[in-house]
């Protein structure tokens, strides 16, 4: 009489995946129950949304080696082509609006990143610039994608999905956070695929890996599509979810470099460098502000607060550039590494 054992090894997760599960069970379990409405509205709702802009970036120029300065046009497209979805379209439910309005904006990005198959470096940079003005000139300009209000700016609609309404802090962070989540699932699948392999190889020696058979222009084109793709349903999640508001103001240059400064400070051709960037971007202007006050007291106003923030910055970018390239993930990592060894060794 035979019997059949099972490996149980089959059924159970790779070990890589143990610690984002922890992490998502965090998320979902805990963080909602502990949280308060401030913790949601002022850190998380904008941690989600920058953290998904990143990642798009960071497939773009951290994995592809193209360089963008156009995140935040991106974004707009996605926020306003949702917006107008939502309006003109009946019936049309919000998970369908928002893929269709991360096409339109990954149609966008085709656009603007045909210069890269000529232009490299800082003259693809400054290209990619122009669709920032080009996109800002466009929502101000045509008054149709504000369904015509008059002040430009214009209430997000609902979020609903299947009848279940997310609309106060705890279901708006619930709904970003389930929207990253499969985004960054997704986006872990495609560096690791031979297309994300397509995407290294054209970074570090075009003419490498052009002999070696990769399709180089198709390849620096796809990375621009899918890297609009995220960024644009990064600023759906950043109108609809977290600022309430759309609004072309909400998308100007200054989170263009915002979203350039989380992939560098994170680290470059890194998934969770996205993350730890933007919780650094999120997290330094409130802490700053906190300490400032108590140290200066009504001296540290919103000005010099606002300039603070952009000396710090800037020293840290230059910092992390010079003695930690790859950004906090390494440093992240090189921590955890020592703490263990001391462990070890005790």
């Amino acid at each position: 009489m035979s019997t059949t054992t099972h490996d149980l090894s089959v059924y159970s997760f790779p070990a890589h995946w143990a610690t984002p599960l922890r992490w998502l069970a965090i998320a979902y379990g805990v963080v909602p129950l502990l949280g308060s409405d401030y913790l949601f509205e002022a850190i998380l709702l904008p941690f989600l949304a920058l953290s998904l802009a990143g990642l798009g970036l960071n497939i773009l120029t951290g994995y592809a080696g193209q360089v963008s300065l156009g995140s935040a046009a991106f974004m707009a497209v996605g926020a306003f082509a949702a917006f107008n979805l939502n309006l003109r379209v009946d019936g049309l439910p919000l998970i369908v609006s928002m893929i269709l309005a991360g096409l339109a904006a990954a149609g966008i990005g085709l656009v603007f990143g045909l210069p890269s198959l000529r232009l490299k470096g800082f003259y693809l940079a400054v290209s990619t610039l122009a669709a920032q003005f080009f996109v800002q000139w466009a929502l101000t300009k045509f008054s149709w994608f504000s369904n015509d209000s008059a002040s430009g700016v214009i209430d997000a609609p609902q979020l609903s999905v299947s009848g279940f309404v997310f609309d106060d802090p705890v279901g708006r962070y619930y709904f970003a956070l389930t929207v990253v989540a499969v985004l960054t699932l997704l986006a872990h699948r495609l560096v690791n695929s031979q297309t994300g392999r397509n995407f290294i190889a054209v970074r570090d020696n075009e003419t490498a890996a052009r002999i070696i058979g990769v399709p180089v222009l198709k390849t620096k084109l796809l990375a621009f599509a899918i890297s609009s793709f995220i960024i644009g349903i990064a600023g759906v999640l950043w109108a609809f979810a977290y600022l309430r508001t759309v609004e072309p103001a909400g998308f100007n240059l200054d989170r263009s470099f915002q979203v350039l400064f989380i992939v560098i400070i994170g680290g470059l051709a890194s998934i969770r460098g996205a993350f730890f960037g933007a919780a650094l971007i999120v997290v330094f202007p409130l802490v700053l502000s906190r300490l400032g006050s108590f140290l200066l007291g009504n001296i540290f106003n919103s000005g010099v607060l606002d300039m603070s923030q952009r000396i710090v910055l800037g020293a840290l970018i230059i910092l992390f550039l010079v003695l930690e390239p790859d950004g906090l993930v390494a440093l992240w990592d090189r921590v955890r590494k020592r703490i263990r060894a001391a462990i070890v060794q005790s």
